[in-house]
């Protein structure tokens, strides 16, 4: 049995970290996001300014023209385009999860402590200009393509989304953590 563990130990060791981390983090999102439960608008302040910044990257350098409204009651924003309703930015829009996920992985394959940190750091800010330029261009085509909506909302954007996570752990591996020898 103590052959197994030190066999396995790297794979373990991965494993364990992983999900502690995620465990970790998850929790403290929920924590913040129940702090929002009773409020007269329960929208948290995250997706309240990702939905803003949505509708800055939309109106400003897509050339869209967007609009966020927000309604008492409602946990999420809701997005216009041409002044037609076509969305609502709900907390899971807002890439956190997305975020831990790739933190997490990062952490559980961790290297040096700064180079760590700041891969962390840049993964995160570039995930979240993603997810606004993102949601921004979803904004648009849904409501020029609406009879498309399951396909770009519930496939393709995904991919994009989790496929640059992935492109980014791959980076992280082979470039970064030191787990692969440079040639």
């Amino acid at each position: 049995m103590k052959n197994i563990f030190v066999t396995y130990r790297p794979f373990l060791k991965f494993l364990f970290l992983f999900f502690v981390t995620y465990g970790i983090l998850s929790f403290l999102y929920n924590y913040y996001l129940l702090s929002y439960e009773n409020n007269q608008y329960p929208v948290d302040s995250f997706t309240e300014s990702v939905s803003y910044q949505v509708k800055f990257v939309s109106n400003n350098l897509l050339g869209g023209s967007s609009e966020i409204y927000k309604y008492m009651g409602e946990k999420w924003t809701r997005l216009a385009y041409n002044d037609v309703h076509i969305a609502r930015i709900v907390e899971g829009c807002n890439a956190v999860s997305v975020m831990i996920l790739f933190v997490s992985f990062v952490i559980a394959f961790s290297g040096k402590f700064k180079r760590t940190l700041i891969f962390i750091a840049v993964g995160i800010i570039l995930i979240h200009i993603l997810n606004l330029f993102r949601i921004a261009i979803l904004g648009a085509l849904l409501y020029h393509f609406p009879q498309y909506a399951h396909l770009t909302h519930g496939v393709l954007f995904p991919l994009i989304i989790y496929g640059f996570v992935f492109i980014l752990w791959i980076v992280w591996i082979k470039k970064y953590s030191g787990f692969i020898p440079v040639k």
